[in-house]
């Protein structure tokens, strides 16, 4: 495959060129990532770039074999419960408040999940949260044929998914406690509250900002 192979010989020669000690040793392996943060298990792909006229990102588990691109978000060692509260108007009134623009689209980073104030739910309601996070799953999946992009539409939305997530948002409001208003602004108020609280538990030198794309569940 002479087309295959000059590209390959390409990428060996460029990785020569770069100024990075780590990328000129893998020349010599042109065929392999020089990064790989696939995961090896099933994760959450968050798209980085997503328009503005949604209501909620779309949000969806992807297999270990479907391999992120850099415009994926991944969240290793999510659960329904994750899932759940991304997919929750809550999360994406924070989003909406604390996220880039590409342009005038939503451009999500890991800073937004990584300072988002999650709650203390108890058992009880942790579970709430998953059964509802399962019911937009499940309502997702009676249209085989409709892509998140057609769900999410905000003039196309099927009735009974924005249901579901109705049903997702009162889980996640009792976990919070909330009982404020339903605009993006009060729950955001209510959010820089909570955040204000967090922080000011923190040492003064609790680290480095990440600039990595993968974030892990496992820490909330």
């Amino acid at each position: 495959m002479p087309a295959v192979m000059k590209r390959v010989a390409a990428v060996s020669q460029a990785r020569l060129n770069s100024p990075t000690k780590s990328v000129q040793a893998f020349a010599e392996k042109p065929t392999l990532f020089t990064q790989d943060r696939q995961p090896e298990k099933d994760y959450l792909g968050v798209p980085e770039v997503s328009s503005e006229r949604r209501r909620f990102i779309p949000i969806a588990f992807l297999s270990a074999d479907t391999i992120a691109s850099n415009k994926v978000q991944i969240v290793e060692g999510a659960t329904h419960y994750h899932f759940g509260m991304l997919c929750s108007t809550m999360h994406n009134a924070w989003m909406r408040t604390v996220a880039g623009r590409l342009e005038s689209r939503y451009s999500y980073a890991p800073a937004v999940y990584n300072n988002f104030p999650w709650p203390t739910p108890t058992d009880k309601q942790r579970t709430a949260i998953e059964a509802a996070a399962q019911g937009v799953l499940d309502t997702r999946s009676t249209y085989p044929d409709s892509s998140l992009a057609d769900l999410y539409d905000p003039l196309t939305m099927p009735p009974d998914l924005v249901k579901a997530h109705q049903k997702l948002d009162a889980a996640v409001d009792a976990a919070y406690g909330y009982k404020g208003g339903s605009t993006d602004a009060a729950r955001v108020a209510f959010l820089f509250g909570m955040y204000q609280q967090l922080t000011s538990l923190l040492p003064a030198d609790c680290g480095k900002p990440r600039r990595a794309r993968r974030v892990n569940a496992e820490a909330v």
